[in-house]
C-alpha cells in the first residue's frame, strides 16, 4: 500500500475535505497547498498524479494527532524540591 493509498483512506474515513486536511499540516507546521494535495488524490495513471512522500505523510499523522488530542503540554524545566 503507497502512500497515497493510506493518505486516500483516512481522509475517506475521517471524512475530510482539502481545506480540512491544509489545516491539519498546518498543525504539524507543514505548508501544502490545494493544488498539491489534489495531485496526491489523483489516479496513478494521471498526468497530474505525484506520489505522497514520508514527509508529507509524518507530517499528517503528527498534525492529526494535533488535531485529535490537542498541543502536546510543555513539561516544566524546574525541579520541584
Amino acid at each position: 500500500m503507497s502512500n497515497n493509498d493510506i493518505m486516500k483512506k483516512l481522509r475517506v474515513a475521517m471524512k475530510f475535505t482539502d481545506d480540512d486536511i491544509v489545516a491539519v499540516l498546518k498543525l504539524a507546521d507543514f505548508n501544502v497547498s490545494k493544488t498539491e494535495l489534489s495531485a496526491i488524490f489523483r489516479a496513478e495513471d494521471h498526468p497530474n498524479f505525484k506520489p505522497c512522500g514520508d514527509q508529507i505523510l509524518r507530517n499528517f499523522l503528527n498534525g492529526l494527532i494535533i488535531y485529535k488530542r490537542g498541543p502536546r503540554e510543555k513539561k516544566s524545566t524546574k525541579d520541584t524540591k
